[in-house]
């Protein structure tokens, strides 16, 4: 039986566009910060750099019995590949977030996109903190992690040279996450999507 507070997340994207330190930096936080039960795992395509790569957080408030995703609350898509592959394991409620520097067909109504290596690029002046402006994103979107706990694991985790720029990159992405109207996305995936994913 599926514990009913249990909530899964992916990130997807290219290996070098940081979705494994964003998994790690998002699974500290909630689990050092926020006091959740964690899991964290993570896969790489056989290219590494430039091939895909795929992240996985289940958090609960109960000891988490299985530690892989069985179906994804939110995905967090960083291009185009990962999204066309990893999608699959949506929930009927699961949101899609994905960067729309980079993806430009999304298979489900309950999309959100937002560019977050735009972002990156012109607000900060640095394209590879793309992450963790998604990871701002992801923590307004899922809603179960404050941004004053993801600071601390950014802190924790970058070399103290770029905490900054992660952090203003972090607030960055959560600002453009606020301007969603997540009560604008349907209920639900419509099963005929999910034939066609």
């Amino acid at each position: 039986m599926m514990q009913e507070d249990r909530y899964e997340l992916r990130f997807g994207g290219a290996g070098g566009q940081g979705i494994i330190l964003a998994a790690v930096i998002f699974a500290e936080a909630v689990g050092i910060h926020e006091g959740f039960h964690v899991c964290q795992s993570q896969s790489y395509g056989p290219e590494a750099r430039g091939g895909r790569s795929r992240a996985e957080i289940v958090i609960s408030s109960e000891p988490i019995d299985y530690p892989r995703v069985i179906g994804m609350d939110l995905f967090l898509a960083m291009n185009q590949a990962a999204l066309d592959a990893y999608f699959a394991d949506c929930k009927p409620r699961g949101i899609l977030l994905a960067d729309a520097t980079f993806v430009s067909q999304v298979p489900t109504s309950r999309a959100l996109l937002l560019p977050f290596t735009t972002i990156a690029r012109q607000q900060l002046g640095d394209a590879l903190a793309a992450n963790m402006a998604a990871l701002g994103a992801v923590g307004v979107v899922c809603g179960r992690v404050r941004l004053a706990s993801l600071e601390k694991a950014i802190a924790r985790r970058v070399p103290a040279k770029f905490k900054e720029l992660n952090i203003r990159a972090l607030h960055a992405g959560a600002a453009a996450a606020r301007q969603l109207d997540l009560a604008a996305l349907p209920p639900f995936i419509d099963s005929e999507e999910e034939k066609e994913v």
